[in-house]
């Protein structure tokens, strides 16, 4: 067995979102034990520059190899779409994005080479999914659309009423026109919509769930370099850690809705201690 299979896996996100990435990685890998960072003190990262998503991102992929991660997931279009070239080339040890995963599952999906993308103003904006699948085949159509609603919609718990939806079939009716053959869910809350939104495009669109390819994609990582967690009757519970940089009100309920069990083992993390693994 490869020493660094008994080693956590870090994942961070700008906030809570991300907390679909561990619940689906739970869900694949039951026996491996998992290290999550939310930095919600300075949450969102999309109204920040590049240069500063970079520093954050850096920051907290240092304290998350203080806990001796093997490896580290970008749980956030943001810091994936800027941070991950940067993080990569940093340290060597596998990092991984949303991007990349959902995009080959979206191209995966789309035998006529129509796709859509929803996300968030900066996710959009940024261009990463279109680079992304454009890398897969040139000629695919992608068809983006900012929805930036929906992520305070999913924090607030809304229900599946009249006003859910008429929200989403303003968004998402160019998909409607355009006959897309699947649609990428470019933002870690979106998932919590799935039904809603499956809905509102119709059962012959594929929802591509960036969290849940993710998480296969950390499957296959793991397994390619030996890394998987072996499990043994002496391992005893393996207990996951979250970590905050502050507690917005109702955090940990909502939280707790996002994982779907209760959130145990939870911490916070100053600021001045997360600015203290600045990399030069």
């Amino acid at each position: 067995m490869n020493q660094l299979s008994e080693n956590p896996i870090g994942i961070f996100d700008s906030g809570l979102g991300g907390i679909s990435v561990v619940r689906a990685i739970m869900n694949l890998l039951p026996d491996e034990r998992l290290i999550y960072f939310g930095d919600t003190a300075r949450v969102p990262y999309g109204a920040k520059s590049n240069e500063t998503v970079r520093r954050f991102a850096q920051q907290i992929t240092n304290f998350l190899l203080e806990h001796q991660v093997k490896m580290v997931v970008v749980a956030c279009n943001t810091a994936s779409a800027v941070a991950l070239d940067d993080l990569r080339a940093r340290w060597n040890l596998p990092i991984l994005g949303v991007i990349e995963p959902g995009s080959q599952a979206g191209a995966a999906n789309s035998p006529n080479e129509r796709i859509g993308v929803i996300g968030t103003t900066s996710t959009i904006h940024s261009g990463a999914y279109e680079r992304s699948l454009k890398s897969i085949n040139p000629n695919f159509n992608v068809i983006s659309k900012e929805c930036p609603l929906l992520v305070p919609m999913v924090e607030e718990g809304w229900p599946e009423d009249e006003v859910l939806f008429g929200v989403l079939s303003r968004y998402l009716g160019i998909f409607n026109q355009t006959k897309i053959d699947s649609l990428i869910l470019g933002c870690t809350h979106y998932p919590y919509l799935r039904k809603a939104i499956q809905t509102v495009v119709g059962s012959g669109v594929t929802l591509i769930d960036s969290g849940e390819e993710t998480a296969k994609a950390v499957v296959k990582i793991l397994r390619d370099k030996n890394f998987l967690h072996r499990h043994s009757p002496e391992d005893g519970e393996r207990r996951h850690h979250f970590y905050v940089s502050d507690f917005p009100q109702r955090f940990q309920e909502t939280a707790a809705r996002f994982l779907g069990r209760p959130l145990e083992n939870l911490f916070r993390v100053e600021l001045e201690v997360l600015e203290s693994y600045n990399v030069e």
